[in-house]
């Protein structure tokens, strides 16, 4: 999918014109409009003017390189790389209820089998009734094996132990735990994820916690995330609903806030729809 701002945005960046105040005014507004939030878009801002006036820029053309390469060298502070390298890499999957978990999960599933992985699938978010049915219908969809609880209610850690283990015994390449997204308290989903890592640490390390993030909530979904960035053990973010314009700013938005790299992106509804995260394509495409 390619991204861009606003038509009028790109319309400004095509015409070769001097740059002026009412640039500046445009830019602030495409900014902020693409949910690059207020603080970026002004720390932005004053660098491209730092910029501009540095090197003598004055075609609205040359600004548009600019801000390509500001987006470009911001994001490539992150490396995106998802640390697979361990047999079997275990990839436990975090995020409150309602942000696209599950199915991502049957997404993240189908992107590691076009590379020829074979997955391993733990329902560990043993709480939601109808989680594990949902998430049997993505692993399915995305080609992965799944480990599901015996009853439902079951240790979400005994789940993910037995995943783990029959991922090391029948060799697979990739075991993905789910994991609650809601429980009574913050500080019981807290300890209940400390708990899976605990287990399956006994049985082999664990190469990436991912957060997956709603791009569509925003900051509100930042927010809603903190307790599992700062309990966690987050490696790394997963958008999903990155679908249009307005949110682009919001990957490097999301990384400077909280200081993790984006790995993977949600582009739409379809099980082929979650990409590997490409800082310099990513910056081309929004400005461009």
């Amino acid at each position: 999918m390619a991204w861009s701002f606003s038509k009028a945005f790109s319309g400004l960046f095509n015409r070769s014109e001097p740059i002026t105040e009412d640039t500046w005014d445009d830019l602030e507004m495409a900014l902020i409009g693409a949910d690059f939030g207020p603080d970026l878009s002004d720390e932005m801002l004053t660098e491209l003017r730092d910029q501009v006036e540095r090197h003598s820029i004055t075609d609205v053309k040359d600004l548009k390189q600019l801000l390509r390469d500001t987006i470009a060298d911001r994001l490539a502070k992150f490396d995106p790389t998802l640390k697979l390298s361990d047999r079997p890499a275990v990839v436990l999957v975090a995020g409150v209820n309602g942000v696209g978990k599950t199915t991502t999960i049957g997404k993240f599933a189908n992107y590691l089998g076009n590379f020829n992985r074979r997955v391993l699938v733990g329902a560990a978010d043993t709480f939601r009734a109808a989680a594990v049915e949902q998430l049997n219908t993505w692993a399915t969809r995305g080609g992965a094996a799944i480990v599901k609880p015996k009853q439902q209610g079951q240790d979400p850690a005994s789940v993910a132990y037995e995943t783990v283990q029959r991922g090391i015994n029948e060799g697979f390449d990739v075991v993905v735990i789910d994991t609650a997204g809601r429980l009574q308290t913050k500080g019981g989903l807290m300890d209940e994820l400390s708990k899976i890592k605990r287990v399956i640490e006994k049985l082999t390390p664990i190469s990436e916690v991912l957060l997956v993030l709603d791009a569509t909530t925003g900051q509100n979904g930042l927010a809603q995330a903190e307790a599992f960035i700062e309990h966690a053990g987050v490696t790394g973010l997963v958008l999903t609903k990155l679908d249009g314009s307005a949110k682009g700013g919001f990957v490097l938005n999301v990384q400077e806030k909280t200081g993790l790299p984006v790995k993977l992106v949600g582009q739409g509804e379809g099980i082929g729809d979650l990409t590997g995260f490409t800082p310099h394509v990513f910056a081309q495409n929004l400005v461009d």
